[in-house]
């Protein structure tokens, strides 16, 4: 297990996320952000090069050093400071109050403790400041969620702990933010996989 996650995992992560598909949620919510960013899950940053001229600093944080290198690589396509941070979402190595956004693609669906990484987030959010989000997620479509609560236990083996069944909204508001605007529906995909939340929360 510590080979797959440590060699193997990362790789995978970075080919799934440089679908396409992906590309017009990652314009819309990266374009939206501004100020002090920090990105959850960076991953091997992708979202780095759409950034906007509205961005002053992103802090880039990733529990994975092997998809960090990757970021790296990335780096330079940002038109602000970039500064890459080895971490986890459930201890965020910030002080309170010191962005005006955070960031989270893809994110949510992975971290242990989802709740307790939420309110670090609204820790760090500066007041008037943002969450800006798209996740994948449970599905309002019955038969959709018995196949995603039957997936999901399997899925997280071979996802690094990827959920398919948590409820996105729910545990943004149970982590004290306030949805603003929220977009949900399916991208083209199998549906237990593809049903995504897309908004901005205020803390």
């Amino acid at each position: 297990m510590g080979f797959y996650h440590d060699r193997i995992l990362p790789c995978l992560i970075h080919l799934t996320m440089r679908q396409q598909n992906l590309v017009p949620y990652r314009q819309r919510v990266i374009s939206a952000a501004e100020g002090r960013i920090l990105e959850v899950g960076v991953g091997s940053g992708l979202n780095l090069p759409f950034y906007s001229d509205k961005a002053g600093h992103v802090f880039a944080l990733d529990p994975s050093q092997r998809l960090l290198d990757r970021a790296q690589r990335e780096r330079g396509r940002a038109k602000c400071p970039v500064d890459l941070l080895e971490g986890s979402a459930e201890a965020i190595p910030l002080q309170d109050r010191t962005v005006d956004t955070v960031v989270t693609t893809w994110t949510l669906c992975t971290i242990p403790a989802v709740v307790g990484a939420l309110g670090e987030m609204r820790r760090v959010l500066r007041p008037g400041g943002q969450l800006l989000f798209v996740e994948h997620g449970r599905s309002p479509d019955e038969a959709v969620r018995r196949w995603q609560d039957r997936l999901t236990p399997a899925w997280k083996c071979i996802g690094g702990g990827c959920h398919l069944n948590r409820a996105i909204t729910a545990l943004i508001e149970t982590a004290g933010f306030h949805i603003d605007h929220l977009e949900t529906g399916y991208m083209k995909g199998p549906k237990p996989m593809t049903f995504m939340y897309e908004g901005r929360a205020s803390p």
